[in-house]
């Protein structure tokens, strides 16, 4: 399987993660609000994408209403047109499709795209969100690239948009941190062994883990090694040791001139 390398800007930029939010701002996380603070300040772009009812890429990271908005339940019980309808708590802004956050970047900026898993066990997938997701990009132009904790979605990815890079997003695999993810995929997923069967370029792994043997296997394999998420400069210096680029949230990147 052929691989695409990420994009210079997705390694030279520091990517934003869920967009530039500040919920004291009232910029919440995924939303056009975040979006545009970090295309203003050039920032590489983070995202995620679940999946509506009628099958819309949504850009919104859990898979509940409850902690981000004031309504409750599934994502993937409403339709698109709902959920545009469903203000995101503390702020005016209302939950974007996947479309109309590409308008919004109209590749100003690199994006980077993370499909949730749709199956909550990390199992092979229906391919509905992956297909509305190459559907958006059909026509898109900028800089982008696509990653996911499911193996079977960035293979997924492979059939739809071959020409796409695509990755893996990567953790330690605490299984307290996981619940109720059985114990059994954590120690398959944790040794990262789909790499090469999904013919990904990257990965982008959970920073406090980055010493692991085999992220650096995967780096000396020609891998680009992306992480999350960074906090702070003094973690952002010490992850930079290892990572090609950080996702980062809750301060301010440099960018490089």
């Amino acid at each position: 399987m052929t691989r695409v390398p990420l994009p210079d800007s997705l390694l030279r930029l520091p990517i934003a993660h869920r967009a530039l939010h500040d919920r004291a701002k009232g910029v919440i996380e995924n939303s056009p609000a975040a979006i545009r603070a970090a295309v203003q300040a050039g920032y590489a772009v983070e995202i995620d994408v679940q999946l509506s009812r009628d099958g819309v890429a949504i850009v919104f990271h859990d898979e509940d209403l409850d902690r981000l908005t004031k309504e409750t339940g599934p994502v993937n019980a409403r339709t698109a047109a709902e959920l545009g309808r469903i203000a995101l708590r503390g702020s005016t802004d209302r939950i974007p499709t996947l479309p109309e956050v590409l308008t919004l970047i109209a590749g100003r900026v690199p994006l980077l795209i993370e499909i949730k898993d749709q199956t909550l066990v990390m199992g092979p997938t229906d391919g509905r969100l992956e297909a509305a997701t190459a559907e958006a990009l059909a026509e898109y132009r900028g800089d982008v690239a696509l990653m996911s904790f499911n193996p079977h979605s960035v293979a997924r990815m492979a059939r739809l948009a071959p020409h796409l890079p695509r990755g893996i997003t990567t953790s330690a695999y605490d299984p307290e941190d996981w619940a109720p993810l059985p114990g059994e995929v954590c120690d398959r997923l944790r040794q990262i062994p789909d790499y090469d069967a999904t013919g990904s370029s990257f990965i982008s792994h959970e920073a406090r883990d980055l010493a692991r043997p085999r992220v650096a296997d995967l780096k000396a394999q020609g891998a680009k090694i992306l992480c999350w998420t960074i906090r702070s400069a003094a973690d952002e210096a010490r992850a930079r040791e290892i990572a090609d680029n950080v996702t980062f949230e809750g301060y301010l990147a440099a960018i490089p001139a």
